[in-house]
């Protein structure tokens, strides 16, 4: 994609966007992949903590998980996570409204980022299934930054992608570790329910509104952050 490094148009706003559980339904493919790599080390964890973890930085879920297991116990979790994960990819689909959400933030000569922790094979799979590089201006990976959400240095990567200011953007995210991320990098947060959080949990983590999903949003824009953003 040519300008997936964020270098044209740097002057325009832009609106972040998690993708897991927000733009893609994928959030309970991970606790599955999760769950059964758990399992398969040994250590059974339940799928409502797993859940609970979905959204945060991958060795953080993974060493809190596991209860600070050895080194190599949780390079294998993390390992038969991306087999198991890798493994039901067909299942993965765009949420509903998501992209029209994206092709309608692109209308408004706003930057569609791509905000998101997920290692190169995951993101991959995700891109492949929203099917919308030709409106996205700038993405980040796992490669960008050594510790992932909470820690707001992917939202602080991806504002510096997109050349601009935290009071030039917008973040939408499901998870709560989204809207923290956001928060502590100074970028207002929408929420989502699909990555299957509560509204209550969003609101009181900080997000300035909460709507069922990318199609829910997308009915509403022009009451959002994000049409103040032009």
């Amino acid at each position: 994609m040519p300008n997936a490094t964020g270098s044209p148009r740097r002057s325009r706003p832009a609106v972040l966007f998690d993708i897991d559980g927000t733009l893609v339904d994928s959030n309970y493919l991970h606790i599955h992949a999760w769950q059964r790599a758990f399992h398969e080390v040994g250590l059974p964890v339940e799928a409502w903590r797993i859940h609970r973890s979905i959204g945060m930085d991958g060795s953080t879920l993974v060493d809190t998980l596991s209860g600070g297991a050895e080194d190599d116990v949780q390079k294998r979790l993390k390992a038969l996570h991306t087999r198991f994960y890798e493994a039901s990819a067909p299942l993965l689909t765009a949420l509903p409204g998501a992209r029209e959400l994206l092709r309608r933030v692109a209308g408004r000569n706003l930057q569609v980022v791509l905000a998101t922790s997920a290692s190169e094979n995951e993101l991959a799979l995700l891109r492949s299934t929203l099917d919308c590089e030709d409106i996205v201006s700038v993405i980040t990976s796992s490669e960008d930054v050594e510790e992932a959400k909470p820690d707001p240095d992917i939202v602080n990567v991806a504002l510096a992608k997109a050349g601009v200011s935290p009071d030039r953007a917008v973040f939408v995210g499901g998870a709560v570790w989204d809207v923290v991320a956001s928060s502590r990098a100074g970028v207002p947060c929408i929420g989502v329910l699909s990555g299957g959080v509560s509204r209550s949990e969003l609101e009181d983590a900080g997000a300035t509104a909460v709507f069922d999903n990318a199609e829910d949003l997308c009915a509403h824009l022009d009451s959002t952050p994000i049409a103040a953003l032009r």
